[in-house]
């Protein structure tokens, strides 16, 4: 009865507490690690200690409606809802993963060290102002698909679910598996949207100004190193551009980055260093199209990577060890994803695994 599940998440709550005590005490490896772990335990039962305990038990009767009526996230079910999306054939090139991506990014990417503001905590792009942020047109398309499949996991938040479904379409797509801390918290409104120009820009202006290879690489470090990244991780992260496409009707720009959009693969880099770029005839932005067919684009950004000796250099290692590039990728875009993040779990694990 609901009396008896009030009383064990007290308990629970207790044993929780006190569960690094006893792990310590069975893994003491001396006597006198032993000694030390039994003085602590007998004062964990001591007669003043017992008042603690109490409160342990009083305090899961207090709030044990929540432990009991709250739902628990079952995350192999939202991975497998997040699954069974991605295959759309209606879509760009039959899949919803990159789609799923740049909405993780763009949700992360405005975070500011100084400040302490922005990033995947608290999903603001929910609301008004950031969600018609130019930057984010054609998101409400991945925000959508996602939105029903939050509704059938109650006690899954919209940030935690926006970060985990990049992760599951990564990894989809042939792209490394990426461990999955969990923790975010939703915002309750617009009030706490970061101000808009905080993602990079495809020409990499900052402004009206002329496009110039200085600027733009000016552009790049000063966007990313705001958010506490460095030139390695700048570059795997690009990587990811090995997926997806350019739409007009959301950045201006046109075509895929690759021939393989929804496989992931250092082709990015091999492409960059391999084909001749020469500036697309059009009405559009600026951007460049291989020399030999014109089926693909680099952005003036992309172009920065193989005009700067350090960006270069990380270029030209992930183009010849996609084994790295995937490794670093893993690490720079889970660290982009937990950026101002303060509540974070350790990855979900089998309940037996939780206990020693």
């Amino acid at each position: 009865d609901i009396i008896t599940c009030l009383c064990w998440s007290g308990i629970l709550m207790a044993f929780r507490h006190y569960l690094p005590l006893f792990r310590a005490s069975l893994r003491a490896g001396t006597l006198s690690a032993r000694k030390v772990i039994l003085n602590i335990g007998s004062n964990v039962f001591a007669p003043r200690r017992i008042s603690g305990l109490a409160v342990s038990v009083a305090t899961g009767l207090s709030i044990g409606t929540s432990f009991c009526l709250a739902p628990k996230v079952n995350w192999d079910q939202v991975k497998n809802d997040i699954k069974a999306i991605l295959d759309e054939d209606n879509y760009d090139d039959g899949h919803i993963g990159p789609l799923l991506i740049r909405l993780a990014w763009h949700a992360s990417g405005t975070y500011d060290a100084n400040s302490k503001t922005g990033g995947s905590d608290g999903a603001t792009m929910r609301f008004h102002p950031e969600a018609a942020h130019g930057a984010n047109a054609g998101l409400i398309e991945a925000r959508k698909r996602l939105e029903k499949i939050a509704v059938k996991h109650p006690g899954l938040s919209i940030a935690d679910l926006w970060v985990l479904a990049a992760y599951v379409a990564i990894e989809d797509m042939g792209g490394p598996k990426i461990a999955f801390s969990p923790g975010r918290q939703d915002k309750p409104s617009g009030e706490f949207c970061p101000p808009n120009g905080r993602l990079p820009d495809a020409d990499g202006r900052p402004g009206a100004g002329p496009i110039t290879k200085p600027t733009t690489i000016a552009h790049i470090r000063n966007t990313f190193y705001r958010m506490g990244l460095n030139d390695q991780e700048i570059v795997a992260l690009c990587g990811a551009h090995a997926l997806g496409r350019c739409h007009t009707d959301r950045s201006g720009y046109t075509g895929p980055w690759t021939r393989a959009p929804t496989t992931f693969s250092n082709e990015y880099f091999r492409l960059l260093l391999d084909s001749k770029w020469v500036r697309k005839d059009w009405k559009g932005p600026l951007q460049y199209e291989n020399a030999d067919g014109g089926d693909l684009m680099m952005l003036p950004t992309d172009l920065a990577l193989i005009e700067d000796p350090t960006f270069r250099s990380y270029v030209e290692l992930y183009r010849r060890d996609e084994k790295r590039f995937f490794a670093d990728f893993a690490k720079a875009f889970k660290k982009l994803t937990e950026l101002g993040c303060r509540a974070l779990e350790p990855p979900p694990r089998p309940w037996y695994r939780s206990i020693i």
